[in-house]
């Protein structure tokens, strides 16, 4: 921790965080618990940690706590796929076929159930940039936008992420028909996922001990897995629903119990490393990852992409320069859409103005299911995490109320 007047902040100013959330959230009982770490310039000017990790068992949430991170696993596989880009490997106009021959005749919905289904080719074939960002034309079955929406939910395309394995996965997607040709929109999807799957068959090694070996070993990041392992089991914490995934609706009452810890199908080792939202991480885990984007692909001496490759994947790709709100066909992401594109495994603000929140051009981010979050502003020297244990994430406006207050808190700025 450092003096925030040091660092351009104002710590009256900070103070106002955990009284907000506290207020706002924990008192109330709409969160069970809240951790935020607030990294500016080079010092931790905000490390708080505020509520129960265990309602039921009345355990208070400690700084090491184990969180499910869910969609927030995305931009670590992205990271580790564009490692594989670095090496020459993979480029990201290939097509996906060529390392998924199976998905050489992919066509794009017409017409049909899963008894049947009527496709016409697509415009192009799939590139693996379009994975990266999303405009793949794959989908979530949570969408429930029609009836490709309804057979990945009655195949269970990563809908239980301890169900199966990666080529079990990849061989039910080869039997579905893509919603769009792909580049054509931006649907938020199980893109991801397959990128873990690449990553496991382009480098050799299995996707979670590449993850470990290439990227959690090298960071220091000793708690963050697909499996909480019996020694840590005591860390990890509820996770609870306030409604259902995929909605805005929040019920009556107190959020119920999704997951009890000392239960939980993440104490139980897994077959399919869920790319798109498998990984269990910490504040502590997560902030150093999130320090290692600050600072251009490195920390303490540890390299894991250039500064121009992580430059590449923090600017909109989607086509025609456009936002999410002109390319989105999703009911649901972990993003809002004015004044946001996308990158390669980030949501990137495009126009700070659209988004109607304080933030930078450039400025990138992501969350999870359970309403965790993170963001990172290169113009601003910032870094910010936030963590909790609460569905839908669209349950609340607390990203964006964040956002608001860690700005509001800025006395120099630079721009």
């Amino acid at each position: 921790m450092t003096k925030p007047e040091s660092i351009g902040l104002s710590s009256e100013r900070l103070a106002r965080i955990p009284a907000f959330l506290d207020e706002r959230y924990i008192k109330t009982g709409k969160l069970p618990c809240a951790q935020v770490q607030v990294w500016r310039r080079g010092k931790l000017a905000v490390d708080e940690v505020l509520g129960l990790a265990d309602r039921e068992r009345n355990r208070p949430l400690e700084k090491d706590a184990i969180f499910r991170i869910y969609s927030m696993t995305k931009p670590v596989t992205s990271v580790a796929f564009m490692m594989l880009v670095e090496q020459g490997l993979v480029a990201l106009d290939d097509p996906v076929a060529k390392f998924i021959p199976e998905w050489a005749n992919l066509g794009v919905f017409a017409a049909g159930t899963d008894a049947g289904w009527a496709t016409t080719p697509p415009a192009r074939p799939m590139l693996m940039i379009d994975l990266l960002r999303h405009t793949s034309g794959l989908t979530y079955g949570f969408q429930m936008q029609g009836n490709i929406d309804a057979a990945y939910r009655k195949l269970k395309v990563a809908e239980d992420l301890r169900l199966g394995t990666l080529r079990e996965f990849i061989d039910k997607l080869a039997k579905l028909p893509l919603v769009f040709s792909p580049g054509e929109a931006w649907n938020y999807s199980v893109s991801t996922d397959v990128l873990g799957y690449l990553v496991e068959t382009i480098s050799g090694l299995p996707f979670a001990d590449f993850l470990e070996q290439k990227i959690f070993q090298p960071l220091g990041m000793v708690d963050t897995a697909f499996t909480v392992p019996a020694d840590k089991a005591d860390r990890l914490t509820a996770c609870y629903a306030a409604g259902q995934l995929g909605s805005k609706a929040v019920k009556a009452g107190p959020p119920t119990l999704q997951d009890d810890p000392e239960k939980s199908p993440y104490q139980t080792a897994t077959e399919f490393p869920s790319g798109g939202g498998g990984l269990t991480s910490t504040m502590a885990d997560y902030m150093r990852f999130a320090r290692m984007l600050l600072n251009g692909g490195e920390l303490d001496g540890a390299r894991l992409l250039s500064p121009k490759t992580l430059q590449l994947m923090t600017t909109n790709h989607l086509p025609g320069g456009k936002d999410l709100t002109q390319m989105s066909k999703s009911l649901f992401s972990e993003a809002t859409y004015a004044g946001v594109g996308f990158g390669l495994g980030f949501g990137v603000t495009v126009d700070p103005a659209a988004t109607m929140i304080p933030g930078s051009k450039g400025d990138f981010f992501w969350g999870g299911a359970a309403s965790t979050f993170f963001w990172v502003d290169p113009v601003e020297d910032l870094a910010v995490v936030f963590m909790t244990q609460l569905l839908p994430s669209s349950a609340y406006a607390v990203r964006r109320e964040l956002r608001t207050l860690v700005y509001s808190a800025f006395t120099e700025s630079a721009t």
